[in-house]
């Protein structure tokens, strides 16, 4: 994610952000209208990097739709960006993560996380990642190497969560073998990305599945313990993610307690970069712990 500054900035100061927006509108030369939208850009990316070290759920969740329609403007004139892309999917996915309480909402905001996602692939050189046919598309992620994991790794994540959100939806669940194909190259290329989160990915994607259609509660649990080791136990969600998809379809509620007990005997500023994920996490946690006789 991202990281730096001091979130109530999104609450105190959105008045000078938007100024970055209104600006160009009223000009008339295009190139210096991207100019501006460029420095504006970097001026909100501190702001959302900021958002990592904050503690304080409710700032976030006041603060984060303006930054979201300003992602929006911005993308709107610059729609070839592949960073600013790349980085409203990551807003979208990352509020719906925290702060969409209802599966209408989540489909919304996962849908537009995906759409920004997979149109940075393709500025990438990926092209039609959701329409070309299977093994175009698997000959074609041959062609991606490092540089391109951030986008390849965040694309499958919000693509797999849209999905997540709209499984009732068979034309939505038929898109999982794409999803499956992008995280495996992740994999192949660099494995600890994201504290891990190729790991995390495989390990949520073996449990949810039946064994019919390759589920595998071993292979789930191998992925999970992968992620918190390439975690250093300091990217709690890790935690979160193997009690809900793991611990519970293995009826192991010796494990689910002792993993929910570990995050919260685990500093949520443990690593700052991580603070606002792991604060959520703490919140999970709680909540889950509060509900454990439902699911035992």
């Amino acid at each position: 994610m991202f990281d730096a500054k001091k979130m109530w900035l999104i609450r105190n100061h959105i008045g000078i952000l938007l100024s970055f927006l209104i600006i160009p509108l009223l000009l008339s030369c295009a190139s210096y209208k991207k100019m501006t939208v460029g420095a504006a850009a970097l001026l909100l990316e501190d702001v959302v990097k900021s958002s990592s070290r904050q503690s304080d759920l409710r700032v976030i969740q006041a603060g984060m739709p303006a930054y979201l329609m300003l992602m929006d403007g911005m993308v709107e004139a610059l729609p070839e960006n592949e960073q600013l892309l790349i980085a409203a999917a990551q807003g979208y996915a990352s509020f719906a993560s925290a702060f969409a309480e209802d599966q209408e909402y989540a489909v919304v905001l996962y849908g537009k996380a995906k759409n920004y996602a997979l149109r940075s692939l393709v500025q990438r050189g990926l092209k039609n990642p959701s329409g070309s046919n299977f093994e175009d598309l698997e000959h074609a992620l041959t062609n991606l190497g490092k540089a391109d994991v951030p986008y390849l790794f965040w694309a499958a994540s919000c693509w797999g969560s849209w999905i997540g959100s709209n499984m009732n939806s068979m034309a939505a669940l038929a898109e999982l073998p794409r999803v499956e194909l992008m995280m495996r190259r992740v994999l192949e290329i660099d494995e600890a990305f994201y504290y891990g989160g190729p790991h995390l990915f495989m390990g949520m994607w073996y449990a949810i599945r039946p064994k019919v259609a390759g589920g595998n509660l071993d292979q789930s649990r191998k992925h999970f313990q992968s992620a918190i080791k390439f975690g250093q136990g300091k990217f709690l969600m890790a935690y979160i993610y193997y009690a809900e998809h793991y611990a519970k379809r293995a009826f192991d509620r010796k494990l689910f307690e002792s993993v929910l007990q570990k995050v919260l005997d685990t500093p949520a500023d443990v690593l700052p970069d991580l603070t606002l994920l792991n604060s959520a996490a703490h919140k999970k946690a709680k909540e889950m712990l509060d509900r454990v006789e439902e699911y035992f």
